[in-house]
């Protein structure tokens, strides 16, 4: 059976890495073949899998020797996981540069699976990381299923509506959406925000990460939380996270709302926490 290729992509800050590599030590413990792929701009998408082991960029490789047929840039990590670096630079180098453009077609390739036959491929990519043009190559060409991490504030839902306006672009062969991990979620009324905001652009909530003092402790120690704490409640989270994706088979074309609708519906929002913290009764309102 061909592997599977699943993208998380996040605005920076949102804890996409963290998702992705414990969902990526979830599938492995659970007796999948697993690689992760970073495109983190800091190269260190795959740090806290594979502890003080070097990694080379793939980047790196094709710059130096021009040659990415080797195995510094394929570095065994936690429970066996494949971990690999892009090397990409900022998004605003990334697009013009002839490095990148090899990057991205030795993904495509995909010549890079032979060796190691892996049953899952995850693609860890954060909003800084990629301009528009390799977003679209990413879902296009490489990638097939996608799932959002995203926290329930303004900002991290305008940027999870701009990919999926990149993923309209792509429909008619682009890779699907199998949902928002909704990250971190704390405040007030935010589960109840992102699942709003799922309904109106037509997609689903797959679960959610709770924050937690553990996921802080892990990363202060460079490991995934199912390493650092393996009988946490967050690393049964993610346990559980990783079965309903792998086993996913409902995905779907997201619906972006225009930004003029993104603004009204998040103004709704505003007034209804306004109203509900203060006691203000809207108008047409009763007890």
């Amino acid at each position: 059976m061909s592997a599977q290729h699943i993208l998380f992509y996040g605005k920076g800050g949102m804890g996409t890495t963290t998702t992705a590599a414990n969902i990526s030590v979830a599938l492995a413990e659970s007796g999948h073949r697993v690689m992760q792929v970073g495109f983190d701009v800091s190269h260190d998408s795959t740090g806290v899998l594979r502890g003080d082991k070097v990694i080379r960029t793939i980047l790196d490789a094709v710059r130096e020797t021009g040659d990415t047929a080797t195995d510094e840039i394929m570095v065994p990590g936690f429970k066996g996981v494949i971990c690999m670096e892009t090397g990409l630079p900022s998004p605003e180098l990334a697009c013009t540069g002839q490095g990148s453009v090899a990057v991205i077609d030795f993904l495509k390739k995909r010549k890079f699976l032979e060796n190691h036959n892996p049953d899952v491929v995850i693609y860890d990519v954060s909003g800084e990381a990629v301009c528009g043009g390799i977003a679209g190559t990413i879902l296009t060409d490489i990638a097939e299923r996608v799932y959002i991490v995203s926290s329930a504030d303004f900002m991290s839902l305008f940027s999870t509506n701009n990919f999926f306006r990149i993923m309209s672009r792509h429909s008619t062969k682009g890779a699907r959406l199998g949902g928002i991990i909704g990250n971190g979620l704390t405040a007030t009324f935010a589960e109840s925000i992102l699942a709003d905001f799922a309904l109106k652009t037509g997609t689903k909530i797959t679960g959610t990460v709770p924050r937690s003092l553990v996921i802080m402790q892990s990363a202060l120690y460079s490991q995934s939380v199912i390493e650092a704490a393996p009988h946490s409640n967050n690393a049964y989270v993610y346990r559980h996270l990783a079965r309903r994706i792998i086993e996913g088979n409902e995905s779907t074309f997201p619906q972006p709302l225009s930004p003029d609708e993104l603004k009204v519906w998040a103004r709704g929002w505003g007034d209804i926490i306004l109203e509900l913290e203060t006691g203000i009764i809207g108008k047409g309102g009763g007890i």
